[in-house]
């Protein structure tokens, strides 16, 4: 995906803030832009990567918010509760 520095990040999906972000960073690397050019791709792979962290967190309250609806269904029907430090695929309980 090139680079779009006239489309408003918060417009963007994920995929789309991902794939300019990888853009950015490959441009980046390259080496060849001017220092000018190059801080403005690096405030746009800032906000780029702020988009994304953003869909992230949004994605992963969606899923808690399902797992916790998951959770009171279980526990309404008499299923067995896990408890939630078991469901921590690091093994250590959550502290949110």
């Amino acid at each position: 995906m090139p680079i779009m520095p006239s489309i408003d990040v918060s417009s963007l999906s994920y995929e789309q803030a991902r794939d300019e972000l990888v853009a950015v960073v490959n441009e980046l690397e390259q080496g060849s832009s001017t220092l000018e050019e190059s801080i403005t791709l690096w405030e746009r792979g800032e906000a780029l990567a702020r988009r994304c962290e953003e869909w992230l967190i949004g994605a992963k309250a969606r899923l808690d918010a399902a797992r916790a609806g998951n959770d009171a269904v279980a526990s309404s029907d008499g299923a067995a509760q896990i408890p939630e430090a078991a469901n921590d695929a690091s093994g250590s309980a959550s502290t949110e």
